[in-house]
Protein backbone atom coordinates (compact mmCIF):
# COMPACT_ATOMS: atom_id res chain seq x y z
CA UNK A 1 0.00 0.00 0.00
CA UNK A 2 1.05 3.58 -0.56
CA UNK A 3 -0.14 6.95 0.66
CA UNK A 4 -2.06 9.37 -1.53
CA UNK A 5 -0.07 12.57 -1.08
CA UNK A 6 -3.07 14.78 -1.82
CA UNK A 7 -5.50 13.18 0.61
CA UNK A 8 -3.30 11.36 3.10
CA UNK A 9 -5.21 8.12 2.51
CA UNK A 10 -3.77 4.72 1.78
CA UNK A 11 -4.09 3.56 -1.80
CA UNK A 12 -2.92 0.50 -3.68
CA UNK A 13 -0.35 0.59 -6.46
CA UNK A 14 -1.87 1.22 -9.87
CA UNK A 15 -2.38 -1.51 -12.43
CA UNK A 16 0.43 0.01 -14.48
CA UNK A 17 2.88 -0.85 -11.69
CA UNK A 18 3.47 2.73 -10.60
CA UNK A 19 3.68 3.68 -6.95
CA UNK A 20 2.18 6.72 -5.23
CA UNK A 21 4.79 8.97 -6.83
CA UNK A 22 3.75 7.75 -10.27
CA UNK A 23 7.10 6.08 -10.82
CA UNK A 24 7.14 2.91 -12.85
CA UNK A 25 9.30 -0.15 -12.36
CA UNK A 26 11.30 0.96 -15.40
CA UNK A 27 12.53 4.04 -13.52
CA UNK A 28 10.32 6.53 -15.31
CA UNK A 29 7.57 8.76 -13.97
CA UNK A 30 4.00 8.85 -15.24
CA UNK A 31 5.02 10.90 -18.26
CA UNK A 32 7.82 8.49 -19.16
CA UNK A 33 10.52 10.84 -17.87
CA UNK A 34 13.60 9.20 -16.38
CA UNK A 35 14.04 9.56 -12.65
CA UNK A 36 17.26 11.47 -11.99
CA UNK A 37 20.17 10.34 -9.85
CA UNK A 38 18.68 11.88 -6.73
CA UNK A 39 15.88 9.33 -6.80
CA UNK A 40 13.32 12.14 -6.98
CA UNK A 41 10.87 12.64 -9.83
CA UNK A 42 8.28 15.35 -10.28
CA UNK A 43 9.59 17.55 -7.43
CA UNK A 44 12.10 20.36 -7.24
CA UNK A 45 15.75 20.09 -6.35
CA UNK A 46 14.89 21.55 -2.94
CA UNK A 47 12.98 18.38 -2.11
CA UNK A 48 15.84 16.22 -3.40
CA UNK A 49 18.26 18.10 -1.14
CA UNK A 50 16.00 17.61 1.89
CA UNK A 51 16.39 13.84 1.86
CA UNK A 52 19.86 13.36 0.40
CA UNK A 53 22.26 11.64 2.81
CA UNK A 54 19.76 11.78 5.65
CA UNK A 55 20.00 8.35 7.30
CA UNK A 56 23.01 6.88 9.12
CA UNK A 57 23.31 3.10 9.46
CA UNK A 58 22.75 2.17 13.10
CA UNK A 59 22.16 -1.52 12.47
CA UNK A 60 24.28 -2.54 15.48
CA UNK A 61 21.90 -0.78 17.85
CA UNK A 62 18.49 -1.74 19.27
CA UNK A 63 15.84 -2.53 18.35
CA UNK A 64 17.44 -4.21 15.31
CA UNK A 65 20.72 -5.04 17.06
CA UNK A 66 22.32 -7.01 14.24
CA UNK A 67 25.47 -9.06 14.92
CA UNK A 68 28.56 -7.34 13.53
CA UNK A 69 28.90 -9.65 10.52
CA UNK A 70 25.23 -9.24 9.55
CA UNK A 71 25.31 -5.48 10.07
CA UNK A 72 28.34 -5.15 7.81
CA UNK A 73 26.80 -7.41 5.17
CA UNK A 74 23.64 -5.27 5.12
CA UNK A 75 25.80 -2.16 4.94
CA UNK A 76 27.70 -3.63 2.00
CA UNK A 77 24.41 -4.30 0.20
CA UNK A 78 23.27 -0.74 0.90
CA UNK A 79 26.53 0.57 -0.55
CA UNK A 80 25.89 -1.44 -3.70
CA UNK A 81 22.37 0.01 -3.93
CA UNK A 82 23.80 3.53 -3.50
CA UNK A 83 20.45 5.03 -2.48
CA UNK A 84 20.88 8.79 -2.03
CA UNK A 85 18.68 8.89 1.09
CA UNK A 86 21.35 6.94 2.99
CA UNK A 87 24.58 8.55 4.14
CA UNK A 88 26.34 5.20 3.78
CA UNK A 89 27.99 5.93 7.10
CA UNK A 90 28.27 3.05 9.57
CA UNK A 91 27.77 3.85 13.25
CA UNK A 92 29.83 1.77 15.66
CA UNK A 93 30.40 1.94 19.43
CA UNK A 94 33.99 2.59 20.43
CA UNK A 95 33.83 -0.52 22.60
CA UNK A 96 33.26 -2.70 19.50
CA UNK A 97 36.03 -1.35 17.28
CA UNK A 98 38.07 -4.53 17.75
CA UNK A 99 35.13 -6.61 16.55
CA UNK A 100 34.64 -4.24 13.62
CA UNK A 101 38.27 -4.60 12.60
CA UNK A 102 37.98 -8.40 12.77
CA UNK A 103 35.03 -8.48 10.35
CA UNK A 104 35.68 -5.56 8.02
CA UNK A 105 36.63 -6.51 4.45
CA UNK A 106 35.63 -3.38 2.48
CA UNK A 107 35.92 0.41 2.81
CA UNK A 108 33.36 2.15 5.01
CA UNK A 109 32.59 5.61 6.36
CA UNK A 110 32.58 5.51 10.14
CA UNK A 111 30.68 7.35 12.84
CA UNK A 112 32.10 6.54 16.29
CA UNK A 113 29.72 6.36 19.27
CA UNK A 114 31.93 7.01 22.29
CA UNK A 115 30.73 4.50 24.90
CA UNK A 116 34.14 4.15 26.55
CA UNK A 117 35.65 6.44 29.22
CA UNK A 118 38.12 7.82 26.71
CA UNK A 119 38.88 7.81 23.01
CA UNK A 120 40.41 4.46 21.98
CA UNK A 121 43.42 4.21 19.65
CA UNK A 122 42.23 5.24 16.18
CA UNK A 123 45.44 5.33 14.15
CA UNK A 124 44.18 2.72 11.68
CA UNK A 125 40.62 4.06 11.41
CA UNK A 126 39.59 7.25 9.60
CA UNK A 127 36.58 8.44 11.61
CA UNK A 128 34.17 11.08 10.29
CA UNK A 129 32.03 11.76 13.36
CA UNK A 130 32.45 11.22 17.09
CA UNK A 131 29.23 11.22 19.11
CA UNK A 132 29.30 11.39 22.91
CA UNK A 133 26.88 11.87 25.80
CA UNK A 134 27.93 14.60 28.19
CA UNK A 135 28.61 13.48 31.73
CA UNK A 136 26.33 14.70 34.56
CA UNK A 137 27.08 18.34 35.22
CA UNK A 138 29.21 18.63 32.08
CA UNK A 139 28.37 21.09 29.30
CA UNK A 140 29.01 20.62 25.56
CA UNK A 141 31.64 23.32 25.92
CA UNK A 142 33.45 21.27 28.53
CA UNK A 143 33.27 18.16 26.35
CA UNK A 144 34.73 20.18 23.47
CA UNK A 145 37.61 21.39 25.61
CA UNK A 146 38.29 17.84 26.79
CA UNK A 147 38.23 16.17 23.36
CA UNK A 148 38.84 18.82 20.68
CA UNK A 149 42.59 18.36 20.46
CA UNK A 150 42.34 14.58 20.36
CA UNK A 151 39.75 14.02 17.65
CA UNK A 152 41.04 11.88 14.78
CA UNK A 153 41.71 13.65 11.50
CA UNK A 154 38.85 15.87 10.36
CA UNK A 155 36.27 14.17 12.58
CA UNK A 156 33.41 16.33 13.89
CA UNK A 157 32.27 16.10 17.51
CA UNK A 158 28.56 15.87 18.35
CA UNK A 159 27.52 16.12 22.01
CA UNK A 160 24.21 14.64 23.09
CA UNK A 161 22.07 17.02 25.15
CA UNK A 162 18.64 16.60 26.71
CA UNK A 163 15.63 18.63 25.66
CA UNK A 164 15.17 21.53 28.04
CA UNK A 165 18.86 21.64 29.02
CA UNK A 166 19.22 25.40 28.62
CA UNK A 167 22.59 25.56 30.38
CA UNK A 168 24.11 23.22 27.80
CA UNK A 169 22.73 25.30 24.95
CA UNK A 170 24.03 28.53 26.47
CA UNK A 171 27.54 27.09 26.76
CA UNK A 172 27.72 26.71 22.99
CA UNK A 173 27.31 30.37 22.11
CA UNK A 174 30.93 31.17 22.95
CA UNK A 175 32.41 28.25 21.03
CA UNK A 176 33.79 28.40 17.47
CA UNK A 177 31.35 27.93 14.61
CA UNK A 178 31.74 27.65 10.82
CA UNK A 179 32.48 23.94 11.01
CA UNK A 180 35.01 24.22 13.81
CA UNK A 181 33.05 23.83 17.05
CA UNK A 182 30.98 20.89 18.28
CA UNK A 183 27.52 20.00 17.07
CA UNK A 184 24.65 18.71 19.15
CA UNK A 185 22.79 15.42 19.19
CA UNK A 186 19.12 15.12 20.16
CA UNK A 187 17.34 12.00 21.38
CA UNK A 188 13.78 12.00 20.06
CA UNK A 189 12.40 8.99 21.93
CA UNK A 190 13.16 5.86 23.88
CA UNK A 191 11.74 3.08 26.02
CA UNK A 192 9.29 5.14 28.05
CA UNK A 193 6.91 8.00 27.36
CA UNK A 194 9.17 10.28 29.38
CA UNK A 195 12.02 9.69 26.92
CA UNK A 196 10.12 11.53 24.18
CA UNK A 197 10.73 15.29 24.23
CA UNK A 198 7.67 17.46 23.77
CA UNK A 199 7.24 19.29 20.48
CA UNK A 200 7.90 22.52 22.40
CA UNK A 201 11.20 21.27 23.85
CA UNK A 202 12.38 19.74 20.59
CA UNK A 203 11.35 22.90 18.74
CA UNK A 204 13.37 25.02 21.18
CA UNK A 205 16.48 22.93 20.46
CA UNK A 206 15.98 23.28 16.71
CA UNK A 207 15.35 27.03 16.95
CA UNK A 208 18.50 27.49 19.05
CA UNK A 209 20.60 25.63 16.50
CA UNK A 210 19.14 27.69 13.66
CA UNK A 211 19.79 31.00 15.44
CA UNK A 212 23.38 30.15 16.31
CA UNK A 213 24.38 28.01 13.32
CA UNK A 214 24.94 24.86 15.38
CA UNK A 215 24.73 21.63 13.34
CA UNK A 216 22.97 18.70 14.96
CA UNK A 217 22.11 15.03 14.61
CA UNK A 218 19.03 13.18 15.82
CA UNK A 219 18.46 9.65 17.05
CA UNK A 220 15.87 7.31 18.62
CA UNK A 221 12.11 7.42 18.36
CA UNK A 222 11.95 8.47 14.69
CA UNK A 223 10.28 5.24 13.61
CA UNK A 224 7.95 6.75 11.00
CA UNK A 225 7.97 9.66 8.60
CA UNK A 226 4.86 11.24 10.12
CA UNK A 227 4.07 12.05 13.75
CA UNK A 228 1.57 9.62 15.25
CA UNK A 229 0.21 8.39 18.55
CA UNK A 230 1.70 5.25 20.08
CA UNK A 231 -1.03 3.61 22.17
CA UNK A 232 1.43 1.21 23.82
CA UNK A 233 3.38 4.08 25.36
CA UNK A 234 0.59 6.65 25.43
CA UNK A 235 2.75 9.21 23.68
CA UNK A 236 3.05 10.95 20.31
CA UNK A 237 6.07 9.73 18.35
CA UNK A 238 7.93 12.33 16.34
CA UNK A 239 8.16 11.83 12.58
CA UNK A 240 11.41 12.25 10.69
CA UNK A 241 9.58 14.18 7.94
CA UNK A 242 8.18 16.51 10.60
CA UNK A 243 11.71 16.97 11.92
CA UNK A 244 13.17 17.87 8.53
CA UNK A 245 10.38 20.34 7.79
CA UNK A 246 10.63 21.86 11.29
CA UNK A 247 14.29 22.65 10.57
CA UNK A 248 13.19 24.29 7.31
CA UNK A 249 10.77 26.46 9.29
CA UNK A 250 13.49 27.41 11.77
CA UNK A 251 15.98 28.55 9.12
CA UNK A 252 13.23 30.78 7.72
CA UNK A 253 12.77 32.30 11.20
CA UNK A 254 9.42 30.57 11.70
CA UNK A 255 8.30 28.59 14.72
CA UNK A 256 9.19 24.90 14.19
CA UNK A 257 6.73 23.62 16.82
CA UNK A 258 3.54 23.63 14.68
CA UNK A 259 5.31 21.56 12.03
CA UNK A 260 6.54 19.07 14.64
CA UNK A 261 2.93 18.64 15.78
CA UNK A 262 1.45 18.21 12.30
CA UNK A 263 -0.16 14.82 11.57
CA UNK A 264 -1.91 15.58 8.27
CA UNK A 265 -0.03 13.47 5.72
CA UNK A 266 -1.17 15.44 2.69
CA UNK A 267 -0.21 18.77 4.26
CA UNK A 268 3.25 17.49 5.17
CA UNK A 269 3.82 16.29 1.63
CA UNK A 270 2.69 19.62 0.19
CA UNK A 271 5.01 21.46 2.58
CA UNK A 272 7.94 19.25 1.54
CA UNK A 273 7.28 19.82 -2.14
CA UNK A 274 7.11 23.60 -1.63
CA UNK A 275 10.43 24.04 0.22
CA UNK A 276 12.68 26.48 -1.71
CA UNK A 277 16.09 25.25 -2.77
CA UNK A 278 17.93 27.72 -0.54
CA UNK A 279 15.90 26.71 2.50
CA UNK A 280 16.57 23.03 1.81
CA UNK A 281 20.30 23.63 1.62
CA UNK A 282 20.40 25.69 4.83
CA UNK A 283 18.21 23.19 6.69
CA UNK A 284 20.44 20.26 5.79
CA UNK A 285 23.55 22.18 6.80
CA UNK A 286 21.99 22.19 10.26
CA UNK A 287 20.42 18.72 10.31
CA UNK A 288 23.41 16.56 9.44
CA UNK A 289 21.59 13.21 9.66
CA UNK A 290 19.67 10.94 11.96
CA UNK A 291 20.60 7.42 13.02
CA UNK A 292 18.31 4.51 12.24
CA UNK A 293 18.75 0.83 12.93
CA UNK A 294 16.61 0.19 9.82
CA UNK A 295 18.02 1.53 6.57
CA UNK A 296 15.11 0.42 4.38
CA UNK A 297 11.98 1.76 6.02
CA UNK A 298 12.91 5.48 5.78
CA UNK A 299 13.20 4.99 2.04
CA UNK A 300 9.92 3.08 1.94
CA UNK A 301 8.23 5.89 3.88
CA UNK A 302 9.36 8.51 1.39
CA UNK A 303 8.40 6.33 -1.56
CA UNK A 304 4.94 5.75 -0.08
CA UNK A 305 4.49 9.49 0.34
CA UNK A 306 5.49 10.14 -3.26
CA UNK A 307 8.46 12.28 -2.20
CA UNK A 308 11.07 10.04 -3.81
CA UNK A 309 10.92 7.42 -6.54
CA UNK A 310 11.58 3.76 -5.94
CA UNK A 311 15.00 2.86 -7.31
CA UNK A 312 15.56 -0.46 -9.08
CA UNK A 313 17.51 -3.00 -6.99
CA UNK A 314 21.24 -3.28 -7.62
CA UNK A 315 22.20 -6.31 -9.72
CA UNK A 316 23.43 -9.29 -7.71
CA UNK A 317 27.14 -9.13 -7.06
CA UNK A 318 27.39 -5.40 -7.66
CA UNK A 319 30.44 -3.91 -5.95
CA UNK A 320 29.79 -1.27 -3.29
CA UNK A 321 29.89 2.38 -4.31
CA UNK A 322 31.67 5.15 -2.41
CA UNK A 323 34.93 3.22 -2.22
CA UNK A 324 36.97 6.40 -2.52
CA UNK A 325 37.25 6.59 1.28
CA UNK A 326 39.78 3.85 1.47
CA UNK A 327 40.69 0.82 3.55
CA UNK A 328 39.41 -0.59 6.78
CA UNK A 329 40.11 2.92 7.87
CA UNK A 330 37.17 5.08 6.75
CA UNK A 331 35.97 8.46 5.54
CA UNK A 332 32.89 10.74 5.54
CA UNK A 333 29.09 11.05 5.11
CA UNK A 334 25.63 11.47 6.93
CA UNK A 335 21.86 9.66 8.23
CA UNK A 336 18.63 6.39 9.52
CA UNK A 337 14.48 5.59 9.88
CA UNK A 338 11.22 3.49 9.47
CA UNK A 339 8.48 2.58 7.00
CA UNK A 340 5.19 4.40 6.83
CA UNK A 341 2.24 2.08 7.21
CA UNK A 342 -1.13 2.42 5.53
CA UNK A 343 -2.37 5.73 6.89
CA UNK A 344 -5.61 7.64 6.67
CA UNK A 345 -5.78 11.03 8.32
CA UNK A 346 -9.06 12.37 9.60
CA UNK A 347 -9.06 15.67 11.43
CA UNK A 348 -5.26 15.46 11.76
CA UNK A 349 -5.26 12.08 13.58
CA UNK A 350 -3.27 9.24 12.06
CA UNK A 351 -4.88 5.80 11.91
CA UNK A 352 -3.51 2.37 11.10
CA UNK A 353 0.08 3.22 11.96
CA UNK A 354 2.52 0.35 12.36
CA UNK A 355 2.80 -1.13 15.84
CA UNK A 356 5.34 1.01 17.69
CA UNK A 357 8.69 -0.41 18.68
CA UNK A 358 9.15 0.13 22.39
CA UNK A 359 12.80 -0.90 22.51
CA UNK A 360 15.09 2.04 23.14
CA UNK A 361 17.66 2.90 20.50
CA UNK A 362 20.89 3.64 22.30
CA UNK A 363 22.87 4.90 19.32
Amino acid sequence: MSVDASTGTGTGAGVDGRDASGTGVDGTDASGTDVDSTGVSGVGMGTATLFRELVDDAGLFPPTGLPMAEALERHRNDLAGNDPVLTHRFLCPAGRLGELRDHLTFPIRLGLILDTPDLPPLEDVAVELVEVRQAPGETPGAVWERLAGRLPGDARLFVEVSAGDHASLASLTSLPRDGEGPGLKFRCGGLTAGAFPSAADLGALIAHCARHGVPFKATAGLHNAVRHFDPALGVDRHGFLNLVLAVCAAVEDRDPVPVLKLTDVGELVRLAQAVPDDTSARARELLVSYGSCDTHTPIEDLVALGLIARRPPAPAGTAPHNTTTATATTGTGTGTGTAIPDTATTGGAAHGMAAPDTTEENV
